[in-house]
């Protein structure tokens, strides 16, 4: 007797599974189903979207790495050739030399004495 309850009972949930999965069933969701695909396209161009725009700030922080650096050697190569030893390399072949005297005043006597 138990193995006819146990038959019926399948039989049962297979017409269940039926009423559920019908053609009229199936076109009557048909909008649910769209608004499902729907989402699951929006959520996987999420995900896409949210990758490439994470590679993007990835690669645009390598950057300004790259342009700090950049800068931090350029000024101090700046800085080393504004030295007063290296200017008077750069320009003695120009017979530019370092004045050894100190320079002279001079004075207006032009000016009316008070």
């Amino acid at each position: 007797m138990s193995e006819k309850k146990e038959k019926k009972q399948l039989s049962g949930e297979k017409l269940e599974f039926k009423k559920i999965f019908n053609y009229a069933a199936i076109v009557k969701n048909i909008p649910f189903i769209f608004y499902l695909a729907l989402l699951a396209i929006l959520y996987i161009y999420n995900g896409h979207y949210a990758d490439k725009l994470t590679r993007k700030i990835s690669e645009g922080e390598k950057n300004v790495r790259e342009l700090e650096y950049e800068y931090k050697t350029i000024k101090s190569e700046v800085i080393f050739r504004s030295k007063a030893s290296e200017l008077l390399k750069v320009v003695e072949p120009l017979g530019l030399k370092e004045v050894k005297e100190p320079p002279m005043v001079l004075n207006d006597t032009l000016q009316s004495k008070p």
